[in-house]
C-alpha cells in the first residue's frame, strides 16, 4: 500500500513514530517522501555523536518536513551552559519543539544531571520554547533502577507535567511480549499515571539482529520471548515481522478505549527503508483517507 491509497476502514491501524541515528539522517538518500509529513522522528544519542551531527540531523529532518526529536541524555550533559547552548542550537537551527528526555546508560554523571528528573526540574525546557517531551518506559524493568523507584519516578514525572503544561507522553524500550505491555500500561493507570504510552516495537528485521540488540539493551524478559519463537530454522530465515504482536497491542485498545496505550514507536533495526514500507503497508503512517485524533488513535475516514 503506498502512502496515497485509501486505507479501508477495517484496517485502521495505532499511528507510529520513527528511531533513527544521526548518522542514517544525514547518510540516507531521498529521505524526503520516505515517511508522511509530520512524522515523529526521535534521533537517537548514544554518547557517539557530535552535538553538531545531532543538529544538522535535526535540522534534515525539519528541512524534510518531518518532526525532530532528538534525545537528551541528562547523565551526558557536562554543565548546564552546554544544555543551554545545545537547546538553543536545536530551536534555533532545526526548530525543534519536541524531545525525548531521558538519563542515560551512564554510571558515573558527566555533570550535574543524575536523572531526567534533575533536568526538568531546572525548567530549562520551557525558556527555550520546549513543551513537548516524551520520558522514557521500561515495561520490563529498567537495568539501571529498581522498580519502585521507575514507578515513583514516573508519577513525579506525570505531576511535574501536569503543574507546568507540559504535553507529556512516556516512549517504552521495544519489546516482543504484546501482554507484558498491556499489563505494563494498565499499571500505570492503576497507579493513577495517565500519560499516554507509545510503545517501542522493532521494525522487521533478522532475529540474529534483533537477538544482538535485545541483549545490548537489557530486556530480559522479551529476548527469552523471541528466543522460543526463533528456535527453528525456518524462524531464522524469514525474519522478524512486528504484526503478530502490533496487532495484538490494536486488538487489546480497540477492546479496552482506556488504555494507556496510544501508539507505536519503531526501533527499524533493519533498516529504515524496511520499517517505512511496512508501516506504509499496514495502514499505521496517515493517507489522505485518514485522519488522527489527538489521543493519536487512527479515525475512521
Amino acid at each position: 500500500m503506498s502512502h496515497n491509497s485509501v486505507l479501508p476502514k477495517a484496517r485502521c491501524r495505532m499511528a507510529a513514530s520513527i528511531e533513527a541515528t544521526p548518522r542514517q539522517v544525514l547518510e540516507t538518500d531521498h529521505l524526503e517522501g520516505l515517511f508522511p509529513p509530520q512524522t515523529r522522528v526521535y534521533l537517537t544519542d548514544v554518547g557517539t555523536t557530535t552535538p553538531a551531527d545531532l543538529i544538522a540531523a535535526a535540522r534534515r529532518l525539519r528541512l524534510a518536513g518531518y518532526t525532530p526529536v532528538p534525545h537528551v541524555a541528562a547523565r551526558r550533559i557536562m554543565s548546564h551552559a552546554e544544555l543551554a547552548d545545545r537547546l538553543s542550537r536545536l530551536t534555533g537551527e532545526a526548530g525543534v519543539d519536541d524531545l525525548l528526555v531521558i538519563a542515560g546508560s551512564v554510571e558515573t554523571p558527566a555533570g550535574p544531571f543524575a536523572s531526567s528528573m534533575d533536568l526538568l526540574r531546572t525548567g530549562i525546557l520551557a525558556r527555550h520554547g520546549i513543551t513537548r517531551i516524551g520520558v522514557a518506559g521500561h515495561p520490563e524493568g529498567s537495568p539501571d533502577i529498581p522498580t519502585d523507584e521507575v514507578a515513583a519516578a514516573l508519577a513525579w514525572k506525570a505531576a511535574h507535567a501536569a503543574q507546568h503544561g507540559i504535553e507529556m507522553r512516556i516512549v517504552t524500550q521495544f519489546g516482543f511480549d504484546a501482554e507484558r505491555y498491556v499489563a505494563w500500561a494498565d499499571g500505570l493507570r492503576a497507579a493513577g499515571i495517565t500519560l499516554p504510552v507509545h510503545v517501542g516495537v522493532s521494525g522487521p528485521a533478522r532475529i540474529t539482529t534483533l537477538l544482538k540488540y535485545a541483549a545490548l539493551c537489557g530486556v530480559g524478559p522479551s529476548l527469552d520471548f523471541l528466543k522460543k519463537r526463533a528456535g527453528s530454522v525456518m524462524a531464522l530465515a524469514a525474519g522478524y515481522s512486528p504484526e503478530g504482536l502490533v496487532q495484538s497491542i490494536e486488538a487489546h485498545v480497540s477492546a479496552h478505549p482506556d488504555c494507556a496505550i496510544t501508539q507505536i514507536h519503531v526501533f527499524p533495526f533493519g533498516g529504515l527503508r524496511k520499517s517505512a514500507e511496512w508501516l506504509a503497508e499496514r495502514g499505521s503512517w496517515f493517507s489522505e483517507a485518514v485522519a488522527i485524533d489527538d489521543t493519536g488513535h487512527w479515525l475512521e475516514a
